[in-house]
């Protein structure tokens, strides 16, 4: 056969025209050269890289992976497998044309070929023993040897290929880089890799084409429709802007973030300050003069949660418009095809306006390709774990500058260890991260700095800190206009004060509402949140619940109420309440006039005082009484966060918090929970933001008290749990060290999950139709409602009930088209006119799932 004659892909339905694998090949070398064009790379370099990739798919030239596409089944290695063994036995042609060390040479060719998601793992023999035209009697594996009769007929073509290649790139060197720089290009090249072949592998950009154009000429079609591929894809890149972003007056922060110096090369910044000072501007503002110095050519924008990730994505339309010109932005997260706003900008953006192609929002993994990205951390910290595809994932975030928000949400042993790790693998790509956080353990932020190289224990709060190198604490004053009667633009130190009884809780909020204040009793667990609310409308008080037990339908609605009442533009909050468990202290802005909390660690308790006269511009202190006070002054004195809490000097037992808090007490360690009550109830107060640190490091710190003897076993218990956590993401992250080749195979994100806690089932919920079972969700478009019914528990809370047979007939009528791993995971479960799903399970749209 001729070099020509080998097929890349099968012909296209209703016609007999194959595209050459050849041609295929440079499709994709095409697509690469254009999307690495903005790297800093030296240009032999790129070349080489560029060469490799051409030669990805150098394995379809062979018999097994002909013999596929004529119909036959593919026995033995896949072809990308095959094309890690064809670039070992052409080495001798390769080492020629790009130099570079055998070792170095090895970790690409195997970055090269495993760029389906997951490295070769064929028992290879050495370099020097495969090259047929150095040795051509080589020493050759089992795997190996099955390899070579796989190949067949294509050793010599595929061999000319390789020659051919080389002469399309006559300046691809790897001289240079060393063993080191080839194992981190090893992580890098597979994700590269993989987006050019998803994008030269689009018949509508690569149309099938006749072998009647040599090598050279081919090239030069394929480049021009890559220009044209990569544009409609959405991956040509947004140039930066440097027009001023913001229009208001700086805050302290904000403003040390555009004065801050700048370090040479990828940098690391920590934004320590209060909740509610900005911590998001700031960042913005830092991320627009690093992209206009080189540092990234992107932004992902990484959230705790979904619902926080959402909320982000509202925000920062407008603002990325102005830091990029055109951007191309996406929403990544498990649900993010249900967002509306997501899906208006999908192909709708103008002249500098964000928007997002088609080919961007189809996947998860690509939506890290963007421009800007806003999701959940879950889909960042799954580059840095053996999962298929993580490379892609490494190779978008590599151009981006990676700002992670509420760091302190993510400090538990696990995902500490895993967002260090990404935060090693990001620097050595050339990425660039800011951390923004309210409560930072001075411990975790060492740890953190030390991913770039950086060390810092200087306690002082507010801290703008870069890893290496300026580290700020000293502000200007804020300078934001004071508004009616106070004096000063600050909430000042927020009182807390213990309650001993759940009655003494429902009174607070009586009495308050009845002020016309607009009131929150963030609880710990969503049971004790439901009989909270019950217990409070027998009192004739209107509360509302949110949680995280709604169907997604249900919890967009609550949501959306809560903003409206209590939002920084919130409308009728006099004497509005909510009940709510952690779901409000993260990324929402809301803002009340008196709050309740359940006790909970000490990082928690100031997240949610940040919801506590939050907005003071809008709704300042009353100064005095007054018979005629503006509408918009707070009903009540003085900001309070009332703790219900024991008693901390009085300990007797190690169900001291359940006592008072039932299932709510079993969401914290005790210990956590003992200290934070023992130095919050002695300070008497929560003065942001120059008194948070010593609380932090009152509960977290290597000087913490020690607890009562009747909670060392649950203090010991917790520490052991905290090692197992540390060591188990030490054994799943990834081994930078290792290289792509040597990494453990990869598996999915329930093997190595990005975090640890009860696993979940997903529900979906259904009601009786007129003609059978229909979705919850009666609201949206007609293919999302089945995904809007969605809600998910704790699958340990339901192994033990009655839950619906999913073989029934009106339930198989739903779920006969589901995809097997769609029926394997979601539970169809019907909800009777009464709420009930089963004997000891019910539903409805004010409370949630109840068990």
């Amino acid at each position: 056969m001729a070099i020509l004659d080998w097929k890349g892909k099968s012909a296209p339905d209703g016609t007999s025209l194959s595209h050459p694998a050849a041609y295929h090949m440079l499709d994709v070398a095409a697509v690469s050269q254009r999307l690495i064009a903005g790297f800093d790379l030296k240009s032999d370099l790129r070349d080489a890289v560029v060469l490799l990739i051409a030669l990805h798919d150098l394995g379809k030239v062979s018999d097994s992976f002909q013999a596929m596409l004529a119909g036959g089944a593919m026995n033995g290695p896949r072809h990308w497998e095959l094309s890690e063994v064809l670039l070992h036995l052409n080495n001798a042609v390769l080492a020629r044309h790009l130099g570079g060390a055998a070792s170095v040479r090895r970790e690409l060719y195997a970055a090269t070929a495993g760029h389906h998601g997951r490295p070769p793992t064929l028992g290879m023999s050495s370099v020097a023993d495969l090259d047929i035209l150095e040795n051509p009697n080589p020493k050759l594996t089992i795997d190996m040897q099955k390899a070579m009769r796989n190949i067949g007929a294509g050793l010599a073509d595929a061999a000319e290929l390789v020659q051919a290649f080389c002469a399309l790139w006559p300046n691809a060197s790897l001289k240079g880089i060393d063993s080191a720089q080839a194992v981190q290009l090893s992580w890098w090249l597979p994700g590269l890799c993989a987006a050019a072949d998803w994008v030269g592998s689009n018949t509508q950009w690569f149309p099938a084409t006749a072998p009647s154009h040599s090598l050279p000429d081919y090239l030069t079609i394929a480049r021009a429709r890559a220009e044209l591929a990569v544009s409609a894809a959405g991956l040509l890149g947004a140039k930066v802007k440097t027009d001023p972003l913001f229009d208001f007056a700086l805050r302290p922060m904000q403003a040390a973030c555009t004065e801050v110096p700048l370090p040479d090369g990828p940098m690391l910044a920590v934004i320590e300050d209060e909740t509610g000072a900005g911590k998001t501007e700031a960042a913005l503002l830092l991320a627009h003069r690093m992209a206009l110095a080189g540092k990234g050519r992107g932004i992902y924008f990484a959230l705790p949660t979904m619902a926080t990730a959402d909320a982000m994505f509202a925000r920062a339309q407008d603002i990325v418009g102005k830091i990029f010109a055109g951007p191309k932005m996406t929403l990544a997260h498990g649900r993010a095809g249900l967002s509306m706003p997501y899906r208006a900008l999908q192909n709708a953006g103008r002249g500098d306006d964000p928007s997002c192609t088609d080919w961007l929002a189809s996947s998860r993994r690509r939506a890290l390709l963007a421009d800007v990205g806003i999701g959940t951390i879950d889909q960042a910290l799954l580059a840095a774990l053996p999962v298929k595809h993580h490379t892609l994932r490494h190779f978008g975030l590599s151009s981006k500058i990676l700002i992670v928000d509420e760091v302190h949400d993510m400090g538990t042993p696990y995902v500490a260890i895993i967002l260090r790790r990404l935060l090693a693998m990001h620097r050595a790509a050339g990425g660039s991260a800011i951390l923004l956080t309210a409560t930072l353990p001075l411990d975790l932020r060492r740890d953190l700095l030390g991913a770039y190289g950086g060390q810092s224990d200087d306690p002082a709060y507010p801290a703008l800190t870069i890893a290496g190198g300026a580290t700020v604490t000293q502000f200007a004053a804020d300078p934001r206009p004071v508004k009616g009667p106070v004096k000063g633009p600050v909430k000042g130190p927020v009182a807390v004060l213990r309650l001993e009884s759940v009655e003494g809780a429902l009174d607070v909020i009586t009495q308050s509402a009845a002020k016309g204040a607009a009131c929150a009793w963030v609880r710990n667990s969503v049971d004790e949140a439901a009989q909270a609310v019950a217990a409070l409308r027998a009192r004739g008080i209107s509360a509302d619940l949110f949680h995280a037990r709604f169907a997604f339908c249900d919890r967009k609605t609550v949501e959306a109420r809560v903003m409206a009442r209590v939002g920084r533009d919130g409308q009728n909050r006099a004497g509005y309440v909510l009940v709510a468990t952690q779901v409000i202290q993260a990324s929402l802005d809301l803002d009340f006039d008196v709050m309740i909390s359940d006790l909970a660690p000490v990082a928690e308790l100031i997240q949610r005082a940040g919801r506590l006269w939050r907005h003071m511009d809008v709704r300042p202190a009353l100064h005095r009484p007054a018979l005629h006070r503006p509408a918009l002054h707070r009903p009540v004195p003085a900001p309070v966060l009332h703790v219900l809490s024991p008693d901390p000097d009085h300990v007797t037992t190690d169900r001291w918090i359940a006592e008072l808090l039932k299932g709510g007490a079993w969401v914290y360690p005790v210990s956590d929970a003992w200290r934070t009550a023992r130095v919050l109830f002695k300070a008497g107060e929560i003065d942001a933001p120059h008194g948070l640190r010593a609380l932090i490091e009152a509960v977290h710190g290597p000087l913490a008290e020690d607890v009562p003897e009747a909670l060392i076993a649950a203090e010991t218990q917790a520490y052991g749990k905290s090692l197992a956590e540390a060591t188990l993401a030490a054994q799943n992250a990834i081994t930078l060290s290792a290289g792509y080749r040597f990494s453990r195979r990869p598996d999915n994100d329930a093997t190595y999950p990005t975090r640890l806690g009860p696993e979940s089932q997903t529900l979906v919920l259904a009601r009786m139709g007129a003609g059978g079972l229909i979705p919850w969700a009666t609201e949206g478009e007609a293919g999302d409602l089945w995904a809007l019914s969605e809600v998910s528990a704790a699958k340990h809370k339901l192994q033990n009930l009655p839950l619906p047979n999913q073989s029934t007939p009106a339930i198989a009528a739903i779920t006969k088209d589901w995809p097997d791993w769609q029926r394997e995971s979601v539970l169809v479960c019907p909800v009777s006119e009464d709420g009930v799903i089963c004997e000891g399970l019910r539903y409805d749209a004010e409370f949630g799932l109840m068990f």
